[in-house]
């Protein structure tokens, strides 16, 4: 059987990508509950617009195949901070199904780590730069 390694990278793409878009759609104009967290932290407010890098930016940047590495970079240094943030306690916790508590957000990181190793593929809009 032959491999196709390009048309995985996509398909990972498009599902890193459009599944967090999806969440980050959700939070336009409604980032005053992540405010509140942040101010509970000690942490600035403005910082709660990190969310549309996070989850807007970076994965249509991932989506689309353009500087996938950087945005890759962007989108688990986000999702490491929204773990640290809201998650914490969650961490090593399991569900009631036996599952991580948090197996959700693990396969948006691993996934978004995946992707900043391998970079985007042949089917993405840029893939001659370092950053691809």
């Amino acid at each position: 059987m032959r491999k196709d390694n390009d048309l995985g990278l996509f398909i990972l793409r498009v599902a890193v990508g459009l599944l967090m878009l999806l969440h980050g759609i959700a939070k336009i104009g409604h980032t005053t509950f992540i405010e509140g967290m942040l101010t509970e932290k000690g942490l600035p407010e403005i910082m709660a617009y990190g969310v549309y890098i996070t989850e807007i930016l970076a994965p249509i940047l991932i989506l689309i195949g353009y500087r996938t590495r950087l945005a890759a970079a962007a989108y688990v240094f986000g999702i490491l901070f929204i773990i640290g943030l809201v998650h914490s306690q969650e961490i090593f916790l399991l569900n009631r199904n036996g599952g991580l508590e948090l197996e959700l957000l693990a396969l948006y990181l691993l996934g978004g780590l995946a992707l900043f190793f391998t970079g985007g593929g042949k089917l993405a809009a840029s893939s001659y730069n370092k950053w691809d």
